[in-house]
């Protein structure tokens, strides 16, 4: 399956969405948070990210769910800052403290081809909201040079729906995690009341545009839609009400990756509420949520947890 945006370069979409993403930049309405600030004279708001994007790091991933990685890992980009405020980042150094170097879009789409060069079965932006037209701008570069595998959005999903049809016809695996159920804790922990609404608006968007997870014969992805959710101590996540949802208004056949990985980070250690790791009971209770609800697809690393006795 050729990718996506192999068609809207050739006719002429990919053009005008980065036509449109630019023009927005002017006065940036991009995410949620509505900044209006110029970014094309290099103001900066909550993401503090101005003209050209913060690249922290880039190579292959072999730690990201199976159909991604394949034999050859997934070619990751991280770009610095983000578009939320999370106290417990696992990259607290790179969205919080902007670790990296701005990139011009010739060096970008040069990131895209030596990641591609190297065998990765993919392009994985890594927190991309913030920088939609920067990769825009990047792109016709890169498939001018050969640019040919599929392209992963994979993002906290703090999106706006009109800033994701931007990319409709362009991305080809959409990758966003649906982080909280309740608007109360998403306020306080990630600085976002908003993001559950939000999130699921996303989720149905992206679903609309590339559907259900596809992969070929050897099991790597090619189109589709993969959603990351992260169990929390204490139920703060809101597991129940995020994995109901996606049964019932996305897919049952959609690809959930539950990650059991939570450990504190940034400002969340040392916490009274988050600053401890997740018990094997919390998270087989996710898993049994998920089954209950009839989601199926788990990542594979997951499907032997099954162990706590009622």
């Amino acid at each position: 399956m050729p990718a996506a945006y192999l068609e809207a370069h050739g006719n002429g979409r990919l053009d005008e969405s980065l036509r449109r993403s630019l023009q927005w930049m002017k006065v940036c309405t991009l995410c949620p948070r509505l900044c209006k600030v110029n970014r094309l004279e290099n103001e900066k708001g909550y993401c503090r990210t101005g003209r050209y994007a913060v690249v922290a790091s880039y190579g292959p991933h072999f730690g990201e769910e199976k159909p991604l990685v394949g034999k050859r890992g997934s070619g990751t980009i991280f770009f610095s800052y983000c578009n939320l405020g999370c106290v417990f980042c696992q990259n607290y150094e790179i969205s919080h403290g902007g670790e990296g170097r701005e990139v011009e879009p010739d060096e970008l789409a040069d990131i895209m081809l030596q990641l591609q060069q190297g065998g990765c079965h993919n392009i994985n932006f890594v927190t991309p909201t913030h920088v939609i037209p920067q990769i825009l701008e990047a792109l016709p570069l890169a498939i001018r040079r050969g640019l040919h595998v599929p392209l992963v959005y994979n993002t906290g999903g703090y999106d706006r729906v009109s800033a994701l049809k931007l990319l409709d016809g362009i991305v080809d695996i959409y990758m966003p995690d649906f982080k909280f159920w309740d608007p109360q804790v998403s306020g306080k922990l990630s600085d976002a009341p908003d993001y559950p609404h939000r999130a699921r608006e996303a989720l149905r968007e992206m679903h609309r545009q590339v559907g259900d997870l596809r992969m070929d014969a050897g099991g790597i992805a090619e189109k589709g839609l993969l959603v990351r959710h992260l169990v929390m101590p204490g139920g703060l996540a809101g597991t129940e009400g995020v994995l109901h949802f996606i049964a019932e208004e996305i897919s049952r056949s959609t690809y959930v990756n539950i990650m059991s990985q939570y450990h504190p980070c940034g400002e969340a250690v040392g916490s009274s509420l988050i600053g401890r790791t997740i018990t094997s009971r919390e998270f087989d209770d996710a898993l049994r949520v998920a089954e209950r609800e009839g989601l199926t697809r788990l990542d594979e690393r997951h499907k032997h947890w099954l162990t706590f006795e009622l």
